[in-house]
């Protein structure tokens, strides 16, 4: 996970509780989870388009070679 530590994940955690205070802190963590999912969902979504559009063009690249050896 990034490289980091659990030293360091403590060290972070205990910044942030700190800075934010024990009421807000959970608070922030369910909102950093939600951009988390979100993100990762868009990112799946855009994966499918991606994957889908790169299927498309391999099914419709046979026709077009054939058509170019008609033509020529």
């Amino acid at each position: 996970m990034f490289g980091l530590g659990w030293q360091e994940l403590l060290l972070i955690f205990f910044i942030a509780l700190l800075v934010f205070g024990p009421r807000k802190l959970p608070e922030i963590g369910r909102s950093i989870g939600k951009a988390i999912a979100e993100f990762k969902k868009s990112s799946e979504e855009l994966k499918e388009e991606i994957e889908k559009a790169v299927d498309e063009g391999e099914k419709k690249e046979p026709d077009s070679l054939d058509e170019e050896k008609k033509a020529g």
